[in-house]
């Protein structure tokens, strides 16, 4: 996780009046909308998703292009909930046909009922929350909840509803110049792609933004995001994971740093009792790194203790091996029988397998015993067989890729 912190806005440590009774009545919202929720889903039945990626972007910081990255990065299948959305859905347009106003109470109920459905129980990407002070609040004590609803059925049969949960808070920055260049290009695309579906009727419409028209008013929705949004986000990084990934690279960059912050790591995700019950395992990049010296160890010390089995080996490899190797280099994979009586000695099979991983390629060894009919016991009828052991060497590597016409 990283962060770049920025000197403009006001201190986030510094409690005013305004904060305290701003916190004040998040509580009270809060409480109001658990309760509803209880009352008519059942206490038990509050499977909020395990994995929370709440993405922030600075107006034109390209939300849209990354958020389908994003989710395949993570494996999410569902499209991600959009808070504008929610906002113009049918429950929101009754609230508001009736004199209702969707304020921070209605849009935490709105997106608590949404993530209730069983589509988001794994994971969810969730664009345009937290804003404001009060939904930032109010995400805390969701936390919190779905902490004590852990807790609370940790022991029961339906402990596996009520997973460890992660809030990963991901904000997608630009400068103020680079997003209003980017919002007046974008209205500039918008304006020549809709004319040409007007003329050939061909295509959907795309929505004209007025602040994607006009530099004052881009540079007003850049600043609104600036003083709310991104500190409503910076104001979480002291308790979820805080990824500041700088958006004005060129898009392959900006999705190589998004992998980056993303990458799986055990310790933060998977429930403490889980991560230390497997945590004394070694992890493959561990392995991989001691791997590489204790191979380098073993090959030194068979020139020392067994150099002339070594030479032999090596000779064997070279003669009678690569030469297959290199017939089927195509396909990655050649295999190879011997009855070589050498191969008797288990120092002779790993010499043979760690001067193949030396050079870059991957060796297995199977040992097959088979058993030949010499002759019968014309007295018993008894068949007399003798036992031969054949070795057989499988190589792997990487083959070559052919263009095909």
């Amino acid at each position: 996780m990283s962060s770049l912190p920025l000197s403009s806005g006001p201190s986030p440590t510094k409690s005013t009046p305004s904060d305290e009774l701003e916190v004040k009545d998040a509580q009270i919202i809060f409480n109001r909308v658990w309760k509803d929720l209880e009352e008519q889903y059942g206490h038990e039945e509050l499977h909020f998703p395990k994995e929370w990626i709440l993405l922030g972007g600075a107006p034109g910081a390209g939300k849209g292009t990354n958020t389908d990255f994003i989710r395949k990065v993570r494996g999410i299948s569902p499209e991600p909930v959009v808070i504008s959305s929610l906002l113009n859905s049918p429950e929101a347009e009754k609230i508001k046909a009736a004199g209702g106003m969707v304020g921070d109470e209605e849009v935490l109920r709105l997106l608590l009922r949404e993530l209730l459905k069983e589509q988001y129980r794994d994971s969810v990407v969730l664009d345009g929350f937290p804003r404001t002070k009060v939904q930032v609040e109010c995400l805390k004590m969701l936390y919190d909840k779905m902490m004590q609803l852990r807790t609370e059925f940790s022991n029961t049969a339906q402990a596996h509803h009520f997973r460890q949960p992660t809030f990963h808070i991901m904000v997608l920055f630009i400068d103020e110049a680079e997003s209003i260049a980017r919002q007046l290009k974008r209205g500039q695309e918008t304006l020549a792609h809709n004319s040409e579906v007007r003329e050939s009727g061909i295509g959907e419409l795309w929505e004209e933004r007025k602040t994607d028209f006009d530099e004052e008013l881009a540079r007003g929705r850049y600043r609104t995001f600036k003083e709310k949004t991104y500190h409503a986000l910076v104001s979480l990084r002291q308790i979820f994971h805080y990824h500041f990934i700088n958006a004005q690279a060129p898009v392959d960059v900006v999705q190589q740093n998004i992998i980056r912050e993303l990458d799986y790591q055990s310790s933060l995700e998977l429930d403490p009792r889980t991560y230390d019950t497997l945590r004394h395992l070694p992890l493959a990049d561990e392995v991989v790194q001691s791997g590489r010296q204790k191979l380098i160890n073993r090959l030194d010390s068979y020139q020392v203790e067994h150099p002339d089995l070594l030479i032999w080996v090596v000779n064997f490899i070279q003669n009678k091996v690569m030469p297959v190797v290199e017939r089927y280099a195509v396909t990655g994979r050649a295999m190879f029988n011997t009855e070589d009586e050498l191969f008797d000695d288990p120092v002779a099979i790993a010499m043979l397998i760690d001067i193949f991983s030396e050079r870059g390629f991957r060796a297995v060894v199977d040992i097959n015993q088979q058993l030949i009919a010499e002759r019968v016991d014309l007295q018993t009828g008894v068949i007399i067989n003798s036992r031969k052991k054949v070795y057989r060497i499988w190589i792997f590597f990487n083959g070559c890729e052919i263009r095909r016409g």
